[in-house]
């Protein structure tokens, strides 16, 4: 059985797109400084699309079909075969991830993107700042709960008070 053309359409297109695209594209070569105590990796963005589309048509009112003259080995007619493939690659660079003895940071390229990298860093200050509120609040609400409670045992030494 042949197969049909636009499998080889398809074929030449995917096989083109997978050339252009491996791991190295997203993550870079790593590069190193003179020290050799850094080493900086370039990151980007991939994104790719892929359409395929073909027809066939019919011939006129002749029989095209057959063997009379025909190259195709297919026992049933032979229509005219249009179509076509389209794809695209995007690559976006959108950091360096710098890489240290001491320790790992990504360097956006546009502000924009690290507001998630930003609130992870934040994230140990706000908790302290909660704990030590949590801390001062109970420390103020204790204090008070004493104070209620020396002036009701006062009122009970006391005894009721009687008017003159």
């Amino acid at each position: 059985m042949n197969e049909h053309p636009i499998h080889d359409m398809m074929v030449t297109s995917m096989e083109n797109l997978k050339d252009m695209i491996d791991v190295n594209t997203i993550i870079g070569d790593p590069i190193e400084t003179p020290d050799q105590s850094t080493v900086i990796l370039p990151v980007s963005k991939v994104g790719f699309g892929y359409a395929a589309g073909g027809s066939e048509f019919k011939g006129g009112q002749s029989d095209q079909g057959g063997d009379q003259g025909s190259d195709n080995q297919s026992s049933g007619p032979a229509f005219p075969f249009g179509g076509g493939t389209g794809g695209g690659v995007s690559i976006n660079p959108i950091g360096f991830l710098v890489v240290q003895s001491d320790e790992v940071k990504m360097v956006h390229l546009d502000q924009g993107t690290h507001i998630v990298e930003k609130l992870i860093d934040l994230a140990p200050q706000a908790v302290e700042k909660v704990q030590s509120y949590l801390q001062n609040r109970s420390n103020q609400s204790s204090q008070q709960g004493r104070r209620k409670k020396q002036d009701r045992k006062q009122e009970r030494n006391q005894g009721p008070s009687t008017p003159e």
